[in-house]
């Protein structure tokens, strides 16, 4: 028997491949601080957890294939904040925005057709991509400028013939790393040239710091019929567990080839698009509070790194992700050191080595990415941890 080329090419992913590592330590009683992986601390809003008690049907039956109805409504509502005038079938629920990305990698890919993605980027996008035979063009980013990348002339270095789409996270995942508006329109134009599909990954839109405006390529008319939106309530609402996301698009024929595939896979999980909705519908000023204490963990977070000498980074804008370029050559072999060796009051800390990060071989082997997702004295706990493990690394002769 034989297992598919595909998935053999596939790599581990660098934010959870070594947790088995961590489970190890943890089991000898040490505390990890973990900054690998975007799990919020922030408590989901109790919306969701009324909705789903307030359940009242006597069987628990498919939903349809788009999704809850009431739940799609409620996207479309929630759009409108961004001046967004959307259908209900402009919305097809998913399994979190990761199946929205599967579904839209296998609805526009053909084998060998080339996707432009800045790198770093959100290390399962190589998953997803191989996964539908696609290959991963990169434009390279840089720690020293903030790993911009809306550069017209960088966008068009990476142009063959085989380019279908260029795929952006905005603000950044896993570099904070945010488009003005005028980026945006750099991007637009950059895709209309070339006949491209845009995919706007922005599940991390209300994230924005620094009196940053929220946007969305939807907001671009000149090219709503080639934006395909990512969505999810992960981290917007806290609810990493929910597993409900969703893809928008204006474009009719592509939302009905999509919607091949999401018959196929049945629907999405009941109750959790009950809470979804729920949470959807909570006012813009739910996130006031929640977007000031993130950008409060970014300051304490950036703050702390900048201060480890040899560290490279400039401030992130957006999301809740910092990369940054560290004074030593592999950031993958300092983890598994402060995993398995490395303790400070009988405390370690985790983070995700940035080479998963990058297509381009030899890149991201000194860089890491930490998610801000703990209060602000467990992060500023977390990073001192990290500098005393480096200190302590290259005193047993790690480089």
């Amino acid at each position: 028997m034989r297992i598919s080329d595909r998935v053999k090419a596939m790599q581990n992913s660098p934010i959870r491949k070594f947790n088995g590592v961590a489970d190890a330590a943890k089991a000898e009683g040490v505390k990890i601080y973990h900054l690998n992986i975007g799990q919020p601390d922030i408590e989901t809003p109790s919306v969701f957890w009324e909705a789903v008690k307030g359940f009242d049907q006597k069987v628990l039956a498919y939903a349809g294939s788009w999704g809850l109805p009431e739940l799609q409504d409620a996207i479309v509502e929630y759009f409108k904040r961004f001046d967004m005038n959307l259908e209900r079938n402009d919305v097809l629920v998913t399994s979190g925005g990761s199946e929205a990305l599967t579904l839209v990698f296998l609805s526009c890919i053909n084998p060998g057709d080339e996707i432009i993605v800045p790198e770093p980027y959100y290390t399962n996008y190589l998953t997803f991509i191989q996964a539908a035979d696609g290959v991963i063009k990169p434009i390279t980013t840089y720690a020293e400028e903030g790993y911009k990348y809306a550069i017209k002339e960088r966008l068009e270095a990476a142009v063959t013939d085989k380019t279908k789409m260029i795929s952006i996270v905005n603000p950044g995942n896993p570099t904070g790393c945010i488009l003005s508006r005028e980026d945006m329109r750099v991007i637009a134009d950059f895709a209309k040239e070339h006949d491209l599909w845009i995919l706007a990954d922005e599940v991390y839109r209300e994230f924005a710091y620094d009196g940053r405006e929220m946007t969305s390529f939807g907001q671009l008319a000149d090219v709503e019929d080639r934006v395909i939106i990512i969505d999810s309530v992960s981290k917007r609402f806290s609810a990493c567990g929910a597993r409900i996301g969703c893809m928008v698009c204006k474009n009719k024929e592509f939302m009905a080839e999509v919607f091949k595939i999401a018959m196929g896979r049945l629907c999405v999980p009941t109750l959790d698009m009950v809470g979804a909705e729920a949470m959807y519908k909570l006012p813009a000023d739910f996130f006031n509070d929640v977007k000031a204490e993130y950008e409060n963990r970014r300051n304490v977070s950036y703050e702390a790194l900048k201060a480890i000498p040899g560290v490279v980074c400039e401030c992130p804008g957006g999301a809740f992700y910092i990369t940054a370029k560290m004074p030593v050559e592999s950031t993958e072999d300092l983890l598994v050191f402060m995993l398995t060796k490395f303790r400070d009051n009988n405390e370690t800390t985790m983070f995700a080595p940035a080479e998963g990060f990058y297509a381009t071989e030899g890149l991201g082997k000194n860089e890491l990415r930490i998610a801000y997702c703990l209060n602000a004295d467990d992060m500023k706990r977390a990073i001192e941890i990290l500098a005393k493990g480096i200190e302590a690394y290259k005193a047993q002769g790690g480089k």
